[in-house]
């Protein structure tokens, strides 16, 4: 099989996310536009609770990730196993629900801040626009994949059949031919989906981060440990049975997990490092994260319904067993509502 396409996206997938952690703490820096708000502020206070924002999140995030890729030790866990779409089906909610209950509306927020004296943009509702484009970014990105490697697929009539003494090359136009075109489809799919899905979590992952890290106040740190443990561990369930689907190989697998483990900690540490330098109210700070939060919403929204919710939801194996729909429907609205209510404190 030829997945160079795949690999091809991992790759900028991963180039971007190096970008964005080395351009971001530059960016955000700037004078301050507005006054911010007093606070109670403790600072030896709040690095200790930092400390256990870091070991909580990063604990969970791994856990919360690396639980549908054991799949082969869990036999529970497995893909073809019913309680993996309804475990699915909980997770793509608390997805769906931070791309439009905290993403976004954050996005919101910071592009309409009196805090930025001129907007370029003017009355054009441009957070709303750039997630459009992002999600009609991840779109095509999903599109184009899949129609190279059909063509790739259809161009290759040489079909290996595995057997019990090895792989035997046979040339076939038959059946055989188009069930391994579409399993070969299939899989690339689920490649690229958990990888634009993992691009579209990190991004407002460091962003979450960084804002915990920089600020001085408990008040505000000790709600957002528990949110975020809770929002990190089911969006790492979410992407660990998209890279379980995707059968990478154990190197890729370990390295996806730890990306996806270490973001959120990782912004965290940069929130600590410029917590004395950095402004969140800077006219700049608030255009990058209101731009980046923009582009994640859309992708985390586009991959949630169309790639983790309608893929499962209109399978034969869903459409075929009521109670599974039925179970998958009311994790998909507790997934959802769990992330919602948690907007209060988070």
């Amino acid at each position: 099989m030829n997945f160079r396409f795949s690999r091809s996206c991992g790759w900028i997938c991963k180039m971007v996310f190096v970008s964005f952690l080395l351009l971001l703490p530059t960016a955000v820096l700037g004078e301050c536009t507005c006054e911010i708000e007093e606070e109670d502020r403790n600072k030896s206070l709040s690095l200790k609770y930092k400390l256990a924002a870091i070991a909580s999140i990063l604990v969970a995030s791994a856990i919360g990730v690396c639980l549908p890729v054991l799949s082969k030790t869990i036999p529970a866990l497995s893909p073809e196993r019913n309680f993996f779409f309804i475990t699915k089906a909980f997770a793509a909610g608390v997805i769906l629900s931070t791309g439009f209950i905290h993403v976004l509306p954050d996005a919101f927020e910071n592009l309409t801040s009196s805090c930025i004296s001129e907007h370029p943009w003017g009355d054009f509702p441009f957070t709303g626009f750039v997630a459009m484009v992002s999600a009609i970014g991840t779109l095509m990105v999903d599109s184009y994949a899949t129609a190279y490697y059909r063509k790739e697929s259809n161009s290759n009539a040489h079909i290996a059949i595995d057997d019990k003494e090895g792989v035997i090359p046979v040339h076939t136009h038959g059946s055989i031919s188009m069930e391994t075109y579409s399993g070969d489809t299939e899989l690339l799919r689920h490649r690229v989906i958990s990888q634009v899905l993992e691009l579209g979590i990190i991004v407002h992952s460091v962003i979450i981060g960084i804002a915990l890290g920089a600020s001085e106040s408990p008040k505000t740190i000790k709600p957002l440990i528990a949110a975020l443990t809770f929002h990190q561990f089911f969006e790492g369930i979410g992407l660990g049975g998209c890279i379980a689907q995707a059968k990478f190989k154990s190197r890729t697998v370990a390295t996806m997990a730890i990306f996806f483990s270490l973001t959120t900690p990782i912004g965290i540490v940069i929130g600590i490092g410029i917590s004395n330098i950095y402004s969140e109210t800077s006219p700049t700070a608030l255009i990058v994260e209101g731009i980046f939060n923009s582009a994640s919403a859309g992708i985390l929204i586009y991959m949630a319904l169309v790639d983790l919710l309608s893929a499962d939801f209109m399978s034969p194996k869903m459409q075929s067993n009521g109670k599974l729909q039925l179970g998958a429907n009311v994790s998909l609205l507790l997934g959802a509502g769990c992330m919602s209510l948690l907007a209060k404190w988070a």
